[in-house]
């Protein structure tokens, strides 16, 4: 990273200005988190999402990222929700339907067309993701509190409710493209970086109260016979190794970001008149996470359904199904605190999200990376592995990569899906949402938009040479 470059392009003006609207967008971003929605009940509703987070692992982790909003109960408590769901339905459909694929493959212009029919997509999904979460939060917190956070409401203010819901998310996909075109970087994976990043005091606030109140009482120290301070020597050596754990987390995630097996390809020398193509050598790298996080999003929302379903169960006349929903409810406790009476039931969830974890990720690789067509795509173009004849044996060579590569990353992945379980059980805290996966995410954004950041300082500081 050529920090010097960047550091000269802020000179230009349009550099300033870009980062300027980048920092303005967010700041709307963040305002917007803290406008409520229009609710009946609004008194006792703090509390109640407070406790119905720290015991529901999809909630806590879509309130992540939104950067809060979904506990405030703001107008964009959905966030980039639909949009990412759009977007990843039509990531799908694209190896599904072979006319989105044509369109997918037509350079920019079929990109701005599939960019197109997933903004259209994200409307209706808005209105309908808006619908059930107001549903499942209204079912979640009358189950925890016995209060109905709605009660009173009318059908217009349901209907304002999820206009405003809808209206926010769609506005924060609009800020999220205004950001990168007038920007830098990606807007919305910006938005969710700033989401995340703002969740960190408040989240190392609950843990280091977590710790003050587990272990012993302060002791009265005195500095130069001045002033007495109360520090707890116990205290003090958790946080600090807690802080060096963290940033050893940060490096592992930053490694296993950037890690990526390279394969060397070679062109064969082609003679076209008097001129000679090829002869020379390329790399293709393969990332040893393909999938990103959206492993750890299916994971959540798969394992999201059994505690739902156990809910609704529970609530039968029925003592045999009653009982079984109670069983669902109890297995399927995201909390490691709420569920420390249950004893071993307390890991069921974990041990469970760290194998779909592993399973998704094949899943997802596997639709997204096609051996074949890279192959084709290698032999069209006139190039081979060393050792490995073009067509079906690069396919299955490519294949083999693959699957070596899933095995290390997917376990890695797994691992930091489930770290926040593994401190809620060291610290006690019963809620930890900030983990593995919100590093990943971090770490991810950071590095590709200083990569963005700094080609177009380059681009700049070239001109002005």
């Amino acid at each position: 990273m050529s920090w010097n470059t960047i550091a000269k392009a802020f000179k230009n003006a349009d550099m300033r200005k870009r980062f300027m609207w980048v920092a303005i967008m967010m700041l709307i971003f963040r305002a917007m988190a803290f406008i409520p929605i229009p609710l009946a009940e609004p008194t006792q509703l703090r509390q109640i999402l407070d406790s119905l987070f720290n015991s529901q692992q999809l909630l806590g982790f879509l309130d992540l990222l939104s950067g809060g909003a979904l506990r405030n109960f703001s107008i964009v408590l959905m966030g980039l929700g639909p949009y990412i769901n759009a977007s990843i339905i039509f990531q799908l459909l694209q190896k599904a339907i072979p006319k989105l694929e044509e369109i997918s493959q037509d350079g920019e212009s079929g990109r701005r067309k599939i960019n197109q029919y997933t903004r259209l997509a994200t409307l209706p999904l808005a209105m309908i993701q808006s619908v059930g979460l107001l549903l499942l939060i209204r079912q979640q917190a009358s189950s925890i509190s016995g209060i109905d956070i709605t009660s009173g409401s009318s059908l217009l203010q349901w209907v304002l409710m999820i206009i405003a819901l809808t209206g926010g998310s769609m506005l924060l996909m609009w800020i999220g493209e205004l950001m990168t075109e007038q920007g830098v970087g990606n807007g919305i994976s910006l938005l969710i970086f700033a989401g995340i990043i703002s969740q960190i005091p408040s989240i190392s606030a609950t843990i280091y109260s977590s710790i003050a109140s587990s272990f012993g009482t302060d002791i009265q120290y005195s500095f130069f016979g001045w002033f007495t301070v109360p520090i707890n020597l116990t205290v003090v050596v958790i946080i600090t190794a807690f802080l060096i754990g963290s940033l050893l987390l940060t490096y592992f995630v930053v490694k296993l970001n950037e890690a990526q097996r390279l394969i060397t390809v070679s062109y064969a020398k082609r003679v076209r008149g008097n001129r000679a193509y090829g002869g020379v050598d390329s790399v293709l790298p393969i990332k040893l996470i393909i999938a990103g996080v959206i492993p750890i999003i299916f994971a959540v929302a798969f394992l999201s359904v059994p505690s739902f379903l156990g809910q609704l169960m529970s609530n039968t006349n029925s003592a045999l199904i009653s009982g079984w929903g109670a069983n669902l409810v109890t297995w399927f406790q995201s909390s490691t605190q709420s569920g420390a009476a249950s004893g071993a039931n307390t890991w069921i969830y974990p041990i469970a999200y760290f194998l779909l974890v592993i399973l998704f990720t094949y899943f997802y690789t596997g639709i997204v990376f096609n051996a074949k067509e890279i192959a084709e795509n290698l032999q069209s173009q006139g190039g081979f592995i060393a050792g490995i004849r073009p067509g079906k044996q690069t396919e299955e060579f490519l294949k083999k990569i693959v699957s070596r590569l899933n095995f290390v990353g997917s376990i890695s992945l797994a691992f930091l899906a489930v770290i926040p379980f593994i401190v809620q059980g060291l610290l006690g805290t019963s809620s930890l949402t900030l983990g593995g996966t919100g590093l990943l995410i971090v770490v991810s954004v950071a590095v590709e938009t200083l990569r963005q950041v700094e080609s177009r300082a380059l681009m700049i500081t070239y001109d002005q040479s």
